[in-house]
């Protein structure tokens, strides 16, 4: 079920979709329609939202090539139904699934799906577990889903949230960002990368892109995917923060030409 409008946006025309995902919540996403048969999934990524600059550009970039991109909220997320939660790792690949079968059905090809950051980790999920998408675009994703924690929850982050059943992430001024429950915990450190990354087709050809200067996810992550992903590129942009702050137009420089010649090897 999806609902369409239409917003103007000041650099081009997009159009409003509202599909729903299997737990009835209303997933929002901007669709850069040009008319192509081929589509582009963009997914965010952490505490982030469609609206991201790299997603944005990202769809530009996709649309001036012709290619149509449709970037969306998880729910929880910008401006989605749901509450957010700190896991979700496999839900959220379910409602990228949702937002897949929404345009199969309406005879649209998949060309290819891209994560950013946690999207990235989405992405791949999706991959392990569906087999229906042939190109996949991880954007400095995280093979190791236990680093990170301790820089977000402080110190002895297992102990902490064991005895109070959850940890309240603040924001410099003291107020909470969001909440983290020892469920949201667990749904994280049990969410296995090595193993869904061995389950993804050979088929299926995957490329990913890290920053040598990402502050956020070690660039080490990126050399770990490239171990176990059998069809694999690597790529990595020197002097590149996690956000791609100043190399935006490098990133879409390396992904197009990737969705390009896997479109052209699947036609």
């Amino acid at each position: 079920m999806a609902q369409q409008s239409s917003t103007q946006n000041p650099i081009m025309q997009q159009q409003k979709i509202v599909i729903s995902n299997n737990n009835s919540e209303k997933l929002v996403g901007a669709l850069h329609e040009t008319g192509s048969t081929e589509i582009v999934i963009l997914c965010h990524g952490f505490r982030s939202s469609k609206e991201d600059n790299t997603m944005v550009n990202l769809a530009i970039a996709l649309e001036n090539e012709g290619i149509s991109a449709f970037r969306f909220d998880f729910a929880g997320n910008g401006e989605s139904e749901g509450s957010f939660q700190f896991g979700n790792y496999w839900r959220e690949a379910e409602d990228l699934h949702a937002v897949i079968q929404h345009f199969s059905r309406a005879k649209r090809l998949i060309s290819a799906i891209l994560g950013h950051s946690k999207g990235g980790g989405i992405v791949l999920l999706y991959a392990s577990k569906y087999h229906d998408v042939r190109t996949v675009v991880n954007v400095s994703g995280r093979y190791n889903l236990k680093g990170g924690l301790e820089d977000r929850l402080g110190k002895n982050f297992i102990e902490r949230i064991k005895k109070d059943g959850f940890i309240d992430v603040k924001k410099r001024s003291g107020e909470v960002n969001f909440r983290v429950t020892e469920e949201s915990l667990m749904d994280r450190l049990n969410t296995n990368m090595h193993e869904a990354c061995l389950k993804i087709d050979e088929e299926c050809r995957v490329l990913t892109v890290h920053g040598s200067a990402d502050e956020i996810i070690p660039v080490e992550d990126a050399l770990e995917f490239a171990k176990i992903i059998p069809n694999h590129k690597l790529h990595i942009v020197e002097g590149a923060d996690h956000c791609y702050t100043s190399h935006q137009t490098d990133l879409a420089s390396i992904v197009l030409p990737f969705i390009k010649d896997c479109l052209r090897q699947g036609s």
